[in-house]
């Protein structure tokens, strides 16, 4: 069986993507008890919020700039690459080339560079739907494999698989975007699979569906070591299980930058049942608004914010309590505005959600290891 780690004096070590306020880190670090070593933030403010919680990493910066064989290696790669290209209420261009959604061909490359032995992803549910152009080579069939450049409609999206459980079978069909993600890892010698749950699966009150990805180094490396090889010493005393872990995987010890969550998992299913004040409140919205805060153990704030000549707008800080996130965490400086703080929480992961996500893909893991 492949085991986690265990140990709280050598943490795994985490490159961070597209990382906003660190929702993905935050869930890695947690299930994996790992620790995040660099990342890569583009929008400069939000880059300050990461910063201030993970002081000792620095930023990569631009994904596009980034000479990958300066970075120091990893054992866990994440990201949520750029969602606006495949979601639902966006234009639908998919993963192509120039799109948003397309730097998750840079992505690509840090793990072909870094070779790390996880890989965990995050994007929107229109990666089930949106397609993917893949850049053309040499006596490829342009009208077979990619959709048309118009917006994919109805029409474009029967010609593509026509069913997300076997997704990249067949390659003369448009893929869909999460198809062409899931090959480009089998291509560079991944094992992956894939989970999409809501986020009122773990108690929030809000939908906010979210596919997850996980992937894992298909190769092992020649020091039968669970870490980096190409660049760096081999870690001492690996076990058969490629790594020196003494403890069982659903062991896990817990970081104090993430210790929060523990609580939050603990809590998840608990019988709830509203009082009469919260009912007043909140009307139908009660039993929700109760449950999510027994589990994130606070009140909700105020949900909005009101403004005689703009009207009431959603409060940061009750949409920071929707993502699950300590008080202040985004709210907490004065490096972002109102609207960049609503725009941040917006994009950014449910730390529970994630949580659930790949302790789910985890266990299937471990069954399949352990299997004969």
């Amino acid at each position: 069986m492949h085991e986690l780690n265990a140990s709280s004096d050598s943490p795994l070590r985490i490159g961070s993507l597209f990382s906003g306020y660190g929702g993905l880190d935050l869930a890695v670090e947690h299930v994996f008890n790992a620790r995040t070593v660099w990342f890569s933030e583009l929008n400069e403010p939000v880059a300050r919020v990461f910063a201030r919680h993970w002081p000792d990493a620095p930023n990569l910066g631009d994904i596009t700039a980034i000479d990958w064989s300066q970075v120091e290696p990893v054992d866990i790669l994440i990201g949520g690459f750029p969602c606006q290209d495949v979601s639902t209420v966006g234009k639908r261009a998919g993963i192509a080339p120039g799109t948003r959604s397309g730097l998750w061909a840079h992505m690509a490359e840090a793990i072909d560079a870094l070779q790390p032995e996880w890989v965990v992803i995050e994007n929107v549910r229109g990666l089930l739907s949106s397609p993917a152009t893949r850049p053309l080579a040499e006596g490829d069939d342009h009208d077979q494999r990619n959709p048309g450049d118009e917006t994919p409609n109805d029409a474009t999206l029967r010609g593509m698989e026509p069913h997300p459980w076997h997704l990249g079978d067949n390659a003369a069909r448009p893929l869909r975007a999460l198809g062409a993600v899931l090959g480009d890892l089998a291509d560079l010698r991944l094992d992956a699979r894939w989970i999409g749950l809501p986020a009122s699966l773990v108690g929030a009150p809000h939908q906010r569906f979210r596919i997850f990805a996980l992937a894992r180094s298909a190769v092992p490396h020649p020091t039968g070591d669970r870490l980096i090889t190409r660049r760096g010493n081999p870690r001492s005393g690996a076990s058969p299980a490629r790594n020196d872990r003494a403890l069982a995987p659903d062991h896990r010890l817990r970081a104090s930058r993430t210790g929060w969550l523990a609580e939050q998992e603990s809590r998840v299913g608990d019988a709830v049942v509203p009082d009469r004040r919260t009912v007043q409140r909140w009307g139908r919205y009660a039993d929700a608004i109760t449950r999510w805060e027994h589990i994130t153990g606070r009140p909700a704030p105020a949900p909005a914010l009101l403004n005689d000549a703009e009207g009431p707008r959603p409060a940061p800080a009750f949409v920071e309590w929707l993502m699950g996130l300590p008080a202040g965490w985004v709210t907490g400086t004065d490096d972002l505005t109102q609207n960049q703080q609503i725009t941040a929480l917006g994009n950014g992961v449910l730390p529970l959600q994630a949580c659930v996500a790949l302790s789910s893909m985890l266990a299937q893991v471990a069954r399949i290891d352990a299997s004969p």
